[in-house]
């Protein structure tokens, strides 16, 4: 586990391919991150697009988890709140390949972005996670808080509803 590196993301074709294919193989293992199975490579690669340019304007860090050259999880720190919240910070898009779960890649990532959420000043994270199959016993080791459950708030990738649970963190210093 000591050869994976975790940083930010550079908007690279090749960077952006690698990214593509996670999220297609994330949402064929039926990982809930908002798009549906069978999901083209195009639209996955389109997703990634938005989300680096919307780096490059500082809306959001994406960060990557490697060995060696191949991208083996990713996770997206949303900096873009409405003027009331710019204490809060968002976690979105956690993916591990499937190669590498339970080899603690989603915790260094996760890790990673809360101490960048500090670097930028916030002293609050929010995220979700589905109901089923989601990764509540991640986040709650953690340290994230339940907030609450939502029924019936998203399709799964494979069909049917699931819930959501929303969680959040202090971090940093509260001012």
């Amino acid at each position: 586990m000591n050869s994976i590196e975790i940083g930010t993301l550079n908007p690279t074709a090749e960077t952006q391919d690698m990214l593509a294919e996670l999220l297609v193989a994330t949402v064929a293992a039926g990982g809930s991150v908002s798009f549906m199975h069978p999901l083209a490579p195009q639209a996955a690669r389109a997703f990634w697009e938005k989300s680096l340019a919307a780096t490059a304007r500082g809306e959001r860090l994406v960060l990557g988890a490697w060995d060696g050259e191949v991208l083996v999880g990713t996770v997206t720190l949303l900096l873009d709140c409405p003027p009331n919240q710019p204490h809060r910070a968002e976690i979105a898009k956690l993916m591990t390949s499937v190669d590498y779960r339970g080899r603690g890649v989603g915790t260094r990532l996760m890790r990673a972005a809360e101490s960048l959420a500090v670097e930028k000043g916030r002293t609050l994270l929010v995220l979700d996670t589905a109901t089923e199959e989601g990764a509540s016993g991640l986040y709650e080791r953690l340290g994230f808080k339940l907030a609450g459950e939502i029924p019936d708030y998203a399709l799964k990738p494979h069909g049917g509803l699931t819930g959501t649970l929303v969680y959040w963190k202090r971090i940093g210093a509260i001012s």
